[in-house]
Parts: C-alpha cells; sequence; structure tokens
C-alpha cells in the first residue's frame, strides 16, 4: 500500500547534499557581503572555517589546510597538477570520480609511468598491488559506487610516494589516518551540507616539500599555484584565498562546522551517519528486490548508499529497459515528495543512491524505505 508519512526532508542527494536540521537562510544574517574577500573581517571568517576544520577533524598540527576554487575536484586538481610527475604513479579506481582522475594524469597531465588498478563497481582493486615507491591517488569512498577503503593499513607507513586522496564523501563522516595521507581534498557540500564551489586541500610536511622542491613540466594556471619562489604560498592556509570567495557560502560553511561542534564533533556526526547506514542495512536485509552495489559489508559507505535491484524480474530485462525503469521510481518518489535526486550516478550501473550524511535524520530514512518498497511495486507492475 502507499506510505501515508513523507520523510520530513526528502532531500536524499549526494552532492549538494541536505542541510543541517534545523537550517535556514536566518543563518546567513552576519555574512560579509559586498566586502573584499581580502579584507580583515572576511579573512578571519575564512581562517575561522581552516581552524574549526582542523580541531574537529583532528588533523595534525604540523599538516597546513586552505580554501580553494572549484569545490573538491578543483582540490583535486590542483594536487595533481602540482605534484605528479617527479615519479611514478598510481591511480585507484573503482568508480567515476577515480575514473577521471586517471583520465587526466593519462590524456592532461600525460604521465609517463602510470598505472592504473581498477576494480568493477561494488567491488575495490587489489590494494596489495599498489607500489608505494609511486605517488598513488585514490578516492577513500567512492560516491557513485557506495564502496569505501576500510581503513589505511594497506597504506605503507615508510612509501617513499605521496598518498593523494579524494576524501570529500568521507571527510566529517568517516574516520580518516591523517598520518597515512598526504593531501587529502573535499567540499563543504557533502557532509555539512554547505554549498558548492570552494573545495578545501590539507597537505602533510611531506606534500608540503614536494611543493617546494618540485617544478612541474607543465604550465600551471593561477588557481592551481601552491608555491612561489620554490615557497608555499602560506597565505592560502591562513584565509588568504587564490581568487574571490562568496561570503555567503562561508558564512554557511561556518554555521555546518558550529552545528558539528553542537552535536559533539566528529564523534558525533560520523554516528549519525553511521544510524542512517544501520537502518537501511536492516530494510536491505529482509527485501525480495533490493541490495547494495558494494559486495563485501566491510567495504560498505555509510555515507553514499548505492543500491541495487536484485529481482529476477528486473535482471531479466535489458540493461535499457532496466535504466528505464528506475528511472520511473526516482521520478516516481519525486512526484509523490517522497525522495529527491536518488538515481543512481549517469556513469554507475542502474540503481539507486541515497544519501547517508550526517545532515540526514535517520528518522527521515526510516520513513523513506517504505516509499522505496511502495514505488518498486509500482514500477513492477510495468515490466
Amino acid at each position: 500500500m502507499k506510505p501515508t508519512t513523507l520523510p520530513k526532508n526528502p532531500s536524499f542527494s549526494s552532492g549538494p547534499c541536505a542541510k543541517r536540521p534545523g537550517w535556514s537562510l536566518d543563518v546567513l544574517k552576519d555574512a560579509s557581503v559586498g566586502r573584499s574577500h581580502r579584507a580583515k573581517a572576511c579573512k578571519s571568517k575564512l581562517n575561522d572555517v581552516i581552524e574549526r576544520s582542523k580541531r574537529i577533524l583532528g588533523i595534525p598540527a604540523d599538516y597546513v589546510l586552505g580554501i580553494v576554487p572549484a569545490s573538491d575536484t578543483g582540490a583535486i586538481e590542483m594536487a595533481l597538477w602540482s605534484l605528479l610527475g617527479e615519479r611514478g604513479v598510481d591511480v585507484l579506481v573503482w568508480e567515476s570520480f577515480g575514473s577521471s582522475w586517471a583520465s587526466d594524469c593519462k590524456s592532461q597531465l600525460k604521465l609517463p609511468d602510470l598505472r592504473t588498478i581498477k576494480a568493477d563497481y561494488g567491488k575495490l582493486p587489489d590494494l596489495t598491488q599498489v607500489d608505494w615507491n609511486h605517488d598513488v591517488v585514490f578516492t577513500w569512498n567512492g560516491t557513485t559506487s557506495g564502496v569505501r577503503v576500510p581503513n589505511g593499513d594497506w597504506i605503507a607507513a615508510g612509501r617513499q610516494g605521496l598518498a593523494i586522496c579524494d576524501a570529500t564523501s568521507a571527510v566529517y563522516a568517516m574516520e580518516i589516518p591523517w598520518a597515512k595521507l598526504d593531501v587529502v581534498t573535499w567540499s563543504w557540500q557533502k557532509v555539512l551540507g554547505g554549498e558548492g564551489a570552494h573545495g578545501m586541500i590539507a597537505l602533510s610536511p611531506r606534500a608540503v616539500a614536494r611543493i617546494q622542491s618540485f617544478a612541474p613540466p607543465r604550465p600551471l594556471p593561477k588557481i592551481f599555484q601552491l608555491s612561489k619562489g620554490g615557497k608555499l604560498i602560506e597565505g592560502i592556509f591562513q584565509g588568504e584565498t587564490i581568487n574571490t570567495v562568496s561570503m555567503l557560502c562561508v558564512e554557511d560553511a561556518l554555521d555546518g562546522l558550529k552545528w558539528a561542534e553542537s552535536i559533539g564533533g566528529l564523534a558525533g556526526l560520523i554516528a549519525r551517519s553511521r544510524a542512517n547506514l544501520a537502518a537501511v542495512e536492516a530494510w536491505v536485509a529482509k527485501s525480495s528486490w533490493v541490495g547494495f552495489l558494494a559486495a563485501e559489508p566491510f567495504t560498505r559507505s555509510n555515507t553514499s548508499m548505492c543500491l541495487k535491484v536484485v529481482d529476477p524480474a528486473y535482471a531479466a530485462l535489458s540493461v535499457d529497459d532496466q535504466e528505464k525503469h528506475v528511472k520511473t521510481i526516482v521520478s516516481t518518489l519525486e512526484k509523490a515528495g517522497a525522495a529527491y535526486d536518488i538515481g543512481a550516478y549517469r556513469d554507475a550501473p542502474p540503481g539507486l543512491r541515497v544519501w547517508g550524511g550526517a545532515t540526514v535524520e535517520t528518522a527521515d530514512i526510516q520513513a523513506l524505505l517504505p516509499w522505496l518498497d511502495w514505488a518498486y511495486s509500482e514500477v513492477k507492475s510495468q515490466f
């Protein structure tokens, strides 16, 4: 039967993600709009974002953290363009964004000593194949596959190369072993539910040393430049951004960080996200038609929860018909006001993707699940 209780917030998109509980436009009333981002008041707010982020995440004191252009994509591309080429590079690929970074390394940077270690959607590559004499590029959590690395045990403590990690859908929702990582990038629009267009990049002392000693054999656009005259541009990591930022977005990021502090910091954020995964796991365990795309439970994401239809009647359909029916499920849920934007990523196998980051209430996840059952039943009648 059609459910009667709707989620209070039907925003389950994997980016931009749901705003924090209780959010309203009123939280932006103190934004320093109309001011130069280089004004003292604005730089103070930008630096506040940096310092609060470092405290909440437990970033080591000798790491630097900066705000950079173009969301997480800009941050990871900045790292690739600025750091790669001194030694061989391994890129791990098991979903769409890792594939993009591998493509850039091959086609744009044209790295001569490049290995791509791949796995299909739903699985991790063989992590034992990584050569830590190389620089290694990988996502912590595959946003488009729902598959994450379980921990940092596979990362060599005595590595010669740099560990470069796109962690945008993991930071603030998963435990990150900072000492095992040299570059970590993310954006505000994921677990904090912030606005888009701005990224963050954390650099270890080893990464800083590389930036100061290595001259990339390629031109670097201004927005990728982290050094000048062989020295790190320290202002980037003190609130002096490379280009103009939106002070509305900065104010929103500060609101998200303050909310995170109010619920217990990182531990509170992780607990909320894990509770969301637990609710979906309990439902999937009883379902006859849906399963997780992640093949192994220990690799299952607690943020971008990717689901596949396992009903034999659905599996017997052509891929085109599978895609058509999943799109109908998604549109049916949107029309009902039960869920927005939960279709699988465009490059991923047909399925559903439910965001379970900390800004999503577990009660809304629980209210959504009967709607998923109903929508599938409605669509199955059209097979």
